[in-house]
């Protein structure tokens, strides 16, 4: 079935093999990228495999004489491979699109990947199925269920269940293995606390407290959760005016499925009567976004804006020398009030365009301001590149 759905991010990795020797494809567990890799090449190896690995070795010679794209899948289980690659590599130089390396872990843990391969490789990131992949109407089964092949948006009754095996799996036996130095129970409740505090400002104190550790140990659990791509930490921006700032990240869960499986969330209705429905939209439309600038493969740097009063902008991104401005609502008729704070926000800041996004079906375009809903927003990034 994940055949039949267009992956966004495909014709960027073609772009980047015809320009490198290799390039990482990385992203959670079961977000699609095997098969992804798959429609590049027949060579593929899965390297968490033992038989693999022996396969690979016993045909190294012979493979890297091929000209067919050799995928190397969970590379980081096995960084011996990364130095027989380098040299693959450099004994033919020149030549281009030679190897696609998958993993689940970002490269700061993949650190084969910038030691051996700097400079030969270019980075992309898969997420689960974005709007942009699947239909407009099943807006809302992405929203509740998220994105992950496997997890609902293609057989939905495979929700919330598949959710809660694939978090037992991550805490159980992945994140142990990448090196997390935690009990998988004290895992599986961070994920809870976390979830809890979705969409709000970090207060390492307070959950270190909360969970009897030290607030050291679980800002090293949340880098971890980041690198591995099940949370997301938005950084606030800092400008020089008058105004006291917020100085702490926002902290999301990147998949809402995910996220309302640990909620207890099992249907639309539940979602909408629960007092966090407001935080889970606005991560939802910031990863939508966030996910369909990684596929068009445009560089960009995401933070969110609050003053000490109140004044804030949900996401407000550094795109190709501009800034743009997004406040997200969940609501379907917006009003003028909303506009003008996020004008007065916007302005603190010299933002060059301001997005506001709701469940509206009217869009209104003024001088610099769209009021629009997600699908027009990501319309917006299309049409301004």
């Amino acid at each position: 079935m994940q055949n039949m759905i267009n992956r966004k991010l495909k014709e960027i990795i073609v772009a980047r093999l015809k320009k490198f020797p290799a390039v990482a494809l990385l992203g959670p567990r079961q977000s699609g990228k095997s098969t992804l890799a798959k429609t590049f090449s027949g060579a593929y190896y899965d390297l968490e495999i033992d038989q693999e690995r022996l396969r690979l070795d016993l045909q190294w010679n012979n493979i890297v004489q091929t000209d067919r794209v050799i995928i190397l899948d969970e590379a980081q289980t096995f960084p011996e491979i990364f130095p027989r690659v380098r040299n693959a590599i450099d004994a033919k130089r020149s030549k281009n699109g030679r190897f696609l390396i998958l993993g689940s872990v970002s490269p700061v843990l993949m650190k084969q990947v910038s030691e051996s391969l700097a400079g030969r490789i270019a980075i992309t990131e898969l997420s689960p199925f974005i709007l942009e992949e699947i239909r407009k109407k099943d807006l809302d089964k992405l929203w509740l269920m998220g994105g992950f092949p496997d997890g609902g948006i293609i057989k939905k009754e495979m929700f919330p269940l598949w959710q809660k095996n694939y978090l037992d799996l991550i805490a159980m036996r992945d994140l142990p293995h990448w090196g997390l130095a935690a009990a998988p129970q004290v895992t599986q409740r961070f994920f809870k606390m976390t979830s809890a505090i979705h969409g709000t400002q970090w207060n390492a104190s307070q959950i270190g407290k909360s969970m009897g550790l030290s607030y050291h140990t679980v800002n090293s659990y949340l880098d971890f959760l980041e690198q591995v791509y099940l949370l997301r930490r938005l950084q606030p921006y800092y400008v020089n005016i008058k105004k006291r700032l917020v100085k702490s990240p926002k902290v999301y869960w990147r998949d809402t499925g995910l996220l309302h499986s640990l909620l207890g969330v099992n249907n639309f209705d539940q979602l909408l009567n629960q007092p966090w429905v407001g935080h889970s939209w606005e991560g939802f439309v910031i990863e939508q976004i966030l996910a369909c600038l990684d596929s068009q493969g445009r560089n960009h740097e995401p933070y969110y804006f609050r003053t000490a009063d109140g004044y804030e902008l949900d996401l407000m991104l550094i795109l190709e020398g501009e800034k743009w401005a997004f406040e997200i609502k969940l609501t379907g008729s917006p009003g003028q009030t909303e506009l003008d704070r996020l004008k007065k926000s916007s302005e603190m800041i010299g933002c060059d365009l301001m997005v506001l996004v709701s469940r509206t079906e009217k869009e209104i375009k003024g001088d610099g301001i769209i009021s629009t809903n997600l699908p027009g927003a990501l319309k917006v990034l299309k049409d301004r590149r």
